[in-house]
């Protein structure tokens, strides 16, 4: 678990770096019970309203573990950093906008990306097989992208699918807007899927955006991307037990 913050400065992160913090999380009460006085009254609220007993244990060690980390930069305790949200719902350090980050879980698995200066989006699923993958294609895929997956082997439409769904939600999600946004206004090149063919008219051109896949060494076939408004020199990779 991640306790009070060794104060990593601001400055740790390189301009055109990203840290990734990894993890699976414990979802046992004792995990709740550590993380619950990290919360904010906002949280606590948000949490208390969660009936399953699953979802809620989740959302408390999710966003308690998003202050541990947070505090390792900041230099401060998890449970006095001032954590607020943007119009859309994106949250935000209100003390440090500076700083960037974004988390995504999917089951147990937790990423959470760190950077400065930037927008920042990153996404993980669990690359599980569907039967609505055509479905979901036609209605969140732009024609190019859609083309391209059907035309691919049936043995591989699966791992395709979640490649392009995790970095068209990383975009959204850096944006701060979310999927209303529309996924099929964010259309990645399937000659090359570091880069977007056409995104929507306020965020710029597609050569500012930058789209990384991320690998995790946990042996679970998850898929994921980071997105964000500036170039990518380097990936660091933590795990939340170091």
């Amino acid at each position: 678990m991640i306790l009070v913050a060794k104060g990593v400065p601001l400055s740790s992160i390189n301009g055109d770096n990203v840290d990734l913090w990894h993890g699976e999380l414990a979802v046992v009460e004792s995990a709740y019970q550590h993380y619950w006085p990290l919360l904010d009254a906002t949280e606590r609220t948000h949490a208390g309203k969660l009936a399953n007993p699953l979802l809620r244990q989740r959302y408390v060690e999710v966003h308690g573990r998003l202050r541990g980390v947070l505090s390792r930069y900041l230099g401060q305790p998890p449970e006095q950093i001032n954590i607020k949200k943007a119009p859309h719902g994106k949250p935000y350090l209100a003390d440090y906008p500076g700083l960037a980050f974004n988390l995504s879980h999917t089951a147990n698995n937790l990423m959470i990306a760190v950077a400065q200066n930037c927008q920042l989006g990153v996404d993980i699923e669990h690359c599980k097989p569907r039967s609505n993958l055509a479905l979901l294609v036609g209605k969140c895929f732009a024609d190019v992208e859609a083309a391209y997956w059907h035309q691919l082997p049936e043995s591989e439409k699966t791992v395709a699918f979640y490649c392009f769904w995790t970095k068209k939600e990383a975009f959204v999600k850096a944006t701060g807007r979310g999927i209303a946004l529309g996924l099929k206004a964010c259309v990645i090149d399937p000659a090359n899927p570091g880069m977007f063919l056409n995104l929507p008219d306020d965020y710029g051109q597609t050569s500012a955006w930058r789209i990384a896949d991320i690998n995790l060494p946990c042996g679970q076939p998850l898929c994921g991307a980071l997105v964000r408004n500036k170039a990518i020199a380097n990936i660091n990779l933590f795990d939340f037990r170091d």
